[in-house]
């Protein structure tokens, strides 16, 4: 299969959050956030749309993958250098999306967002907060495709990048990538393990 990557607008929005909420609706940090499984796509979407309208599309670079039939099969967010955190501006603006997607679990988002925040390197880099693949075309070269096309980015730039990868079973394949676990982050309360890896420009 050929896949193209383009970059995502704003007109993209609606279908770049689906996507992503299909990728992480079993993602185990989505799962512990969002415990209520018929909440849980609402909510992702919700969240998704947020990210993107707030802070991705003028942070970063959202690419988006499609396969030889057109379909989008895949999403990655990137932030770039300096701006891997929304402002408080932006967190002001996107809170009345936040607190109808997570309810009740408000807290726990607030504890992981904390947490990652805290934990995140002060060195200049580019973040890929989010990748993702619809679950009925994992293993398709949609992830490759997307991270060759980010990555070469960061080389061109002389950049690291960084990312948290939320399942033990991915550092593997982002290691193939040139990607090394630096450490594990531990979800308060207990929560499932992240792992922050790290990628120096190659």
């Amino acid at each position: 299969m050929t896949v193209t990557v383009r970059s995502a607008t704003r007109h993209d929005i609606q279908d770049v959050a689906e996507v992503l909420a299909l990728a992480f609706y079993d993602d185990p940090v989505m799962q512990w956030m969002v415990p209520d499984d018929e909440r849980r796509m609402t909510a992702l979407r919700r969240l998704y749309i947020r990210d993107l309208r707030f802070h991705h599309l003028s942070a970063g670079e959202v690419d988006m993958a499609y396969g030889d039939d057109g379909l989008l099969g895949g999403v990655a967010a990137w932030n770039r250098p300096g701006h891997w955190h929304p402002s408080t501006w932006q967190s002001l603006r996107s809170l009345p999306a936040v607190l109808w997607a997570l309810g009740g679990r408000i807290r726990a988002g607030a504890q992981i967002d904390g947490m990652l925040t805290e934990a995140h390197p002060r060195e200049r880099h580019w973040y890929l907060e989010s990748i993702g693949t619809d679950p009925q075309v994992r293993g398709g070269g949609f992830g490759k495709a997307l991270l060759g096309k980010g990555l070469a980015r960061c080389d061109e730039a002389r950049m690291p990048a960084y990312l948290e990868s939320s399942k033990e079973a991915n550092i593997e394949y982002y290691e193939r990538f040139g990607f090394a676990v630096q450490r594990e982050l531990a979800v308060p309360d207990g929560g499932p393990i992240l792992y922050a890896m790290w990628r120096t420009p190659q």
